[in-house]
């Protein structure tokens, strides 16, 4: 089937456990045949039609030698201790059969168990890998909820509907396949009616399941759209109720769960079919195996004896529980392919940050870095054109302008979160893409507008990134990011929960953890992309105490809304519709009286 290939690969590692399953069933199936084959000497005990037999042959492996030396022990039985005593002997053979058969089925199973977790296991750990690798422009253009969802529901539904299934998927038509060639043994004409209908329900039943498959896809999608509603509500909650909007935000969630709740009914309407329909199927089979095999007792030739056909009923009988449940494994395999394609959307995507087999090793920042002739775009319009800039080790370049004019792209290039498009970016003389990634990220900190946080202690945050620093040096970046005094007044002290994104904090209590964070990685590059832009007055003077701190004897890209912070910049470079229109320091800039003069007395009037 076209796409189970995908998960068997994930299986391959463990192939030995679903081998051991697979002989385990086999087993069992064997076990099961031979207790239900004990309903031929049964009833020729009870109707005393049982053949006396009064030699053993030699034994073979075929059911000539076994049913005549069976029958030899059977006849001594009989013959010793009278007819009750030969059917508890066939009635205890019976049970015993049936236990060596439950046994095996549960080895199969248990076996099994540890395949299903390590397999999902195995899934979630290379998707999680893969989202950690892609780069930032793949998120931009996915929804995170529907991420989550991929990741949470799409994985389960795998786990349930297909690593769950596909044992039952090669063991199920092994014991239909070992059912059938007793079977056919026992009467060739009256096994081919089976065999020959087999395929037309196979049929009908794919039919339905490509239909299945397409829904489950868009159920899947739709479930990612109602999960990404649910993490924006979460968001901005804060948002929503200062505007009164919960009626929106709640009608909006409704309209998309009744689709999605409509949608279901109509998946599980249509798997539901799989189970009446082989009920109906097994049901005529079996009424043409009576009447054809009744004729062949009732025959003049009497081809089948009573018992064996009442023996050939009961062995087929169990071969319908196989049958519905190849049905069933097809919906479920249907349904979980559509979530393992969600899934291989994610790990398919292509990487587009490449490294480079032989890059180049960097362990520190020396000279110059470069901007020369870059342009970049996300998708169709460019947001930086043909951009010329150079930084000098120790110098503080200052990027302002309005929104969208390319400031947090600009600096987005140089730890290539995006690669360029166009032109090339040096550091010292190396195009970056020549370098070692990892190298070339540890030369940089950040500190954003936005201060990303974990939902961890304020020691771990601090720590991110440096887990082998130790105490002494937290405590002093700490101090020199004006945090160590509040975080002393914490619950916990450095050993505080801050929260989901750091919400136990303050805005200046968060960015000043941030800053605490850059300093204890004592970057020779720092980017900072408007650190100050949403503080109060007074958080603003601390944390900008800090970032002055911080920037001391290091080389300073500085993204800012606010000139006032960027007057003492050694160049600051002004930024409209992606291209650097004006550069100089502060004086310069407001006698060209260009852009820059504009925002200026903007502020200042504002």
């Amino acid at each position: 089937m076209k796409g189970v290939n995908k998960i068997l690969r994930y299986m391959l590692p463990y192939w030995d456990k679903g081998a051991l399953s697979i002989f385990y069933s086999l087993v069992g199936t064997l076990f099961s045949i031979f207790s239900f084959t004990m309903v031929i000497p049964f009833l020729g005990v009870l109707f005393n039609t049982q053949p006396r037999v009064t030699e053993l042959v030699e034994w073979h492996f075929n059911t000539e030698s076994v049913g005549n030396n069976f029958n030899f022990y059977l006849s001594q039985i009989i013959d010793t201790y009278g007819p009750e005593k030969a059917l508890l002997s066939v009635s205890f053979l019976v049970v015993f059969f049936v236990l060596l058969k439950t046994f095996f089925q549960y080895m199969s199973n248990y076996v099994m168990a540890p395949l299903r977790s390590l397999v999902i296991r195995d899934i979630r750990n290379k998707l999680n890998t893969k989202i950690l690798e892609l780069q930032l422009s793949y998120f931009t253009e996915e929804r995170k909820g529907d991420l989550i969802s991929r990741m949470t529901g799409d994985v389960q539904e795998v786990e349930a509907s297909i690593v769950r299934s596909l044992n039952n998927a090669i063991k199920m038509p092994l014991t239909m396949i070992i059912y059938l060639i007793i079977l056919f043994i026992m009467s060739p004409m009256l096994t081919i009616i089976v065999i020959v209908l087999i395929p037309v329900s196979g049929f009908i039943i794919g039919r339905i399941g490509k239909s299945l498959r397409r829904k489950s896809i868009k159920g899947q999608a739709k479930l990612g759209l109602i999960l990404s509603y649910i993490e924006e509500t979460l968001f901005g909650l804060r948002i929503i109720k200062a505007f009164n909007s919960e009626k929106k935000i709640d009608d909006r969630f409704q309209k998309e769960n009744n689709s999605y709740s409509k949608l279901m009914t109509r998946i599980w309407r249509k798997k539901e079919l799989a189970g009446p329909f082989s009920e109906f199927m097994a049901t005529v089979v079996i009424v043409l195996v009576m009447w054809y095999g009744g004729s062949l007792v009732l025959s003049e030739s009497a081809i089948m004896s009573p018992q064996t056909f009442i023996a050939y009923l009961v062995i087929f009988s169990q071969i319908i529980p196989p049958a519905k449940e190849v049905s069933n494994v097809y919906y479920n395999l249907q349904r979980g392919l559509a979530s393992l394609d969600r899934i291989n959307g994610i790990l398919d995507a292509e990487v587009t940050i490449l490294v480079k087999e032989n890059a180049t090793p960097v362990k520190d920042f020396k000279n110059v870095i470069e901007y020369r002739n870059v342009s970049f775009k996300y998708i169709q319009d460019y947001v930086l054109k043909n951009v010329n800039l150079k930084i000098e080790k120790g110098k503080t370049i200052a990027l302002v302008g309005q929104s969208g004019s390319g400031k947090s792209t600009l600096v987005d290039l140089l730890p290539r979160f995006y690669d360029i498009l166009e032109g090339e970016i040096f550091i010292d003389g190396e195009n970056i893409k020549d370098l070692n990634l990892v190298d070339l990220r540890n030369l940089m900190g950040n500190v954003n507008q936005e201060s990303i946080l974990f939902n961890d202690t304020i020691y771990n945050n601090i720590a991110f990134g440096m887990e082998t620093a130790t105490e002494e040096e937290i405590i002093a970046a700490a101090k020199v990011a004006n945090a160590h005094e509040f975080i002393l007044q914490t619950e916990n002290g450095y050993q505080t929960n801050i929260g989901d994104r750091g919400t136990k904090l303050s805005g200046g209590q968060r960015q000043r953890v941030s800053i605490a964070r850059a300093v204890l990685k004592n970057p020779p590059i720092l980017i900072l992309d408007e650190a100050t832009s949403a503080l109060d007055t007074e958080s603003e003077k601390l944390v900008q105490d800090a970032i002055f701190n911080l920037m001391k004897n290091r080389t300073s890209i500085v993204i800012a809304h606010r000139l006032s912070t960027v007057r003492d910049a050694d160049e600051i470079c002004v930024l409209h519709e992606g291209e650097i229109v004006e550069r100089g320091k502060h004086d310069v800039l407001l006698e060209q009286k260009g852009i820059y003069k504009k925002l200026h007395d903007l502020q200042m009037f504002a």
